[in-house]
């Protein structure tokens, strides 16, 4: 049996677990695949670091181009994250005939179309699993696993660093910059924390789900993206004691083949799967015509469970050698993108208002809703001994994003507004 050889462009914690599987499970591997899975060469960036794990001397390099032009190589796996020099590699593999599975989120929902293009016109396989949700294999569902079903609704955790975040501010009643000091100590927010609270990593996640899941090029100025740096403690106790659980979701809903994709912190409610999901733990709800609701959890990140996917598609890309139809299954996005305006985009609200203390001050209030045609489903007025104005939370049934948006304006000039404290997508 000739051996697939596997070029690896970095040795850090997922190259690290790649050796390590494929290593480990070789009689299972050749048992999917028909060959042998052989790590020939791996990139690294100093050859005389020591490292947990062993790798003979001879297999490493420092030169990506002892890679890339090494025609024994038929795979290049990629995992050095970033957008350059990695996208170079990528289409330089590719206009060589090699294979490339990738873990790089970045580099698919920026550059995935023109990597795409190269690859079909090479024949050549590129495979992303583990560059959404970890060790969930979502991306070969929503590819094969839906393939007969008209997907309206994805809705995610996929951000592992603000899950636990949030789990952690929901749980013990600490502040945003507690957990997230906290969470920069324990490896899970790096030291710029930015893509992560601020929505970007999940923002780009969702880019590639959306296209996946609607047959549409979705680009990441489509996605609107709100992070979760201004979420208080106040908003996750009052949530909590309306029924609510506060998490980052990433939503890319369909309908009358218009779509809308947005990153934001949502009110989700206690008896939705999704709100029990804690810890650096993703999950993916999915919403098929046919099969109804589905729920995709596990590990979003990690050494193994990020491993895994990218070993998936390497055994993907076996296979396909073998059977001689390598670059045959190539996603091709084939309708037309069409943006839902602010009018179709709908859904209930979680609005906190801090407002003057005064009779009369409901109906004003409930005037401004009434005369943009917003209808609330429930109002409380919760003493706070900290705050001498009186706040008052309300849920709104499904409203529209060009409605709520004008409600928002009036309530900045309404004389008994004091503050709009906080607004939330209600979910579930």
């Amino acid at each position: 049996m000739k051996p697939i050889k596997v070029g690896l462009l970095g040795l850090g914690t997922v190259g690290t677990g790649v050796v390590r599987i494929v290593e480990g499970h070789q009689e299972d591997l050749v048992m999917q695949t028909g060959s042998p899975l052989k790590i020939e060469k791996v990139l690294v960036k100093d050859r005389s670091k020591a490292r947990n794990i062993s790798v003979s001397e001879d297999k490493l390099t420092e030169d990506p181009w002892e890679i890339i032009y090494n025609e024994d190589i038929d795979v290049v796996v990629e995992v050095m994250g970033g957008i350059e020099p990695a996208k170079t590699y990528i289409l330089e593999a590719l206009a060589r005939g090699k294979h490339v599975v990738t873990a790089n989120k970045d580099l698919m929902a920026l550059h995935g179309q023109e990597i795409l293009a190269k690859a079909a016109d090479k024949s050549c396989d590129v495979f992303y699993e583990a560059s959404v949700a970890g060790g969930i294999p979502i991306i070969r569902t929503l590819i094969e696993g839906f393939a007969s079903d008209r997907i309206t609704k994805i809705m995610g955790i996929v951000n592992g660093t603000t899950n636990y975040i949030l789990t952690k501010m929901s749980q013990e009643g600490v502040s945003y910059e507690e957990v997230l000091k906290e969470a920069q100590q324990l490896g899970y927010a790096e030291a710029d924390p930015t893509s992560d609270v601020e929505g970007l990593d999940a923002a780009r996640k969702m880019t590639i789900l959306a296209t996946l899941g609607f047959n549409v090029q979705v680009s990441l100025d489509d996605v609107s993206v709100r992070g979760i740096s201004s979420i208080s403690k106040e908003d996750i106790l009052y949530g909590q004691k309306l029924g609510y659980e506060v998490k980052l979701l990433g939503i890319a809903e369909c309908r009358d083949d218009s779509i809308s994709v947005t990153v934001q912190p949502t009110m989700v409610k206690k008896s939705h799967p999704l709100a029990s999901v804690n810890g650096v733990f993703n999950a993916v709800y999915v919403y098929g015509e046919a099969v109804g609701e589905t729920m995709f959890y596990g590990p979003g990140a990690g050494e193994l469970p990020t491993a895994t996917s990218i070993v998936a598609d390497l055994v993907a890309v076996a296979k396909n050698q073998n059977l001689g139809v390598s670059g045959r299954r190539l996603f091709t996005p084939y309708k037309e993108k069409k943006l839902k305006s602010d009018e179709q985009v709908d859904y209930k609200n979680f609005i906190l208002l801090h407002v003057e203390d005064d009779p009369g001050v409901l109906a004003k209030i409930a005037k401004v809703f009434a005369e943009h045609e917003v209808s609330l489903e429930s109002v409380l007025q919760q003493p706070n001994p900290h705050n001498p104005k009186a706040e008052i939370i309300i849920i709104t049934h499904d409203a529209n994003q060009a409605s709520m948006k004008k409600v928002l304006e009036d309530f900045q000039t309404l004389d008994v507004v004091h503050k709009v404290k906080s607004v939330y997508r209600v979910e579930g």
